[in-house]
């Protein structure tokens, strides 16, 4: 069975962005002061994502994989900065690691996904290598954010426990274990509500669109359930990684807190 695409005129788009208004009404009326951040993130959106369509075409017509891994890579270097400005946190230097872990988890992963999994030949088809990459990226980059900015605020609460470990003898692994695995758990939990509620309360917008094209709903099930699986391993990889290195950076090389 095929589907027709039904085409969406930028009339009706435009139309869309009174619910973004309506928003930022409320916002002003409830004195939230979200409305900057609303009309800047519409202009964001519809500007990257208008970009996004044209660089997507041109290089899903060469299909060359420099230029996909390059592509990749910069996707990658945009989420760890888009990291960097959600944790509030100049004093100790963590973007270099953090985006030197998200790029060797997630092209670890995403080029076994690719050959093993869906056997894409080659394996750099652009069609499937951003798109995919891209779903790993967003997603991760939530957890790796949440997952940071709670390792800082928890460091700081418990510093004086924290400096009694080490006053004792403690290493800064053992005396910020509670911690670690809190900030884990906490980038976690949104990957993990999102398998719990797949199908139930939401369809996932890969599976969604997949579908409309008229593929056999079976398939995208198929393809949705590697993702899900997919996200959670590449988040729990990615946010393990930074997180080590974050711990290690937290400390002089005399067990000291930096912060």
């Amino acid at each position: 069975m095929t589907t027709e695409i039904l085409d969406i005129s930028w009339s009706h788009i435009a139309l869309t962005t009174l619910l973004v208004l309506l928003t930022g009404i409320c916002s002003v009326i409830l004195k939230l002061k979200i409305e900057k951040e609303l009309f800047v993130g519409t202009i964001r959106t519809f500007l990257q994502l208008i970009l996004l369509g044209y660089v997507l075409k041109f290089v899903f017509d060469l299909n060359n994989p420099v230029l996909v891994i390059i592509i990749f890579s910069l996707m990658i270097y945009f989420a760890a900065r888009i990291i960097t400005g959600r944790v509030r946190e100049s004093k100790i230097p963590y973007f270099i690691p953090v985006i030197g872990s998200m790029f060797l988890s997630y092209m670890i992963i995403n080029i076994f996904i690719m050959t093993v999994i869906i056997q894409v030949e080659p394996w750099y088809m652009p069609v499937y290598f951003i798109p995919i990459g891209g779903m790993i990226i967003g997603n991760s980059m939530n957890a790796l954010s949440i997952s940071i900015d709670n390792w800082f605020e928890g460091i700081k609460k418990d510093r004086f426990k924290i400096e009694q470990y080490l006053a004792l003898g403690g290493t800064p692994s053992e005396s910020t274990a509670i911690n670690f695995r809190e900030a884990l758990r906490a980038g976690m939990i949104p990957s993990i509500n999102a398998m719990m509620s797949v199908g139930i309360v939401s369809i996932p917008g890969m599976m969604t669109g997949q579908m409309l094209a008229g593929i056999d709903p079976m398939i995208a099930i198929k393809y949705q359930i590697v993702i899900m699986l997919l996200l959670v391993g590449s988040t729990a990889f990615s946010a393990i990684l930074a997180l080590h290195i974050v711990r290690q950076l937290s400390f002089t090389a005399y067990h000291q807190i930096k912060l």
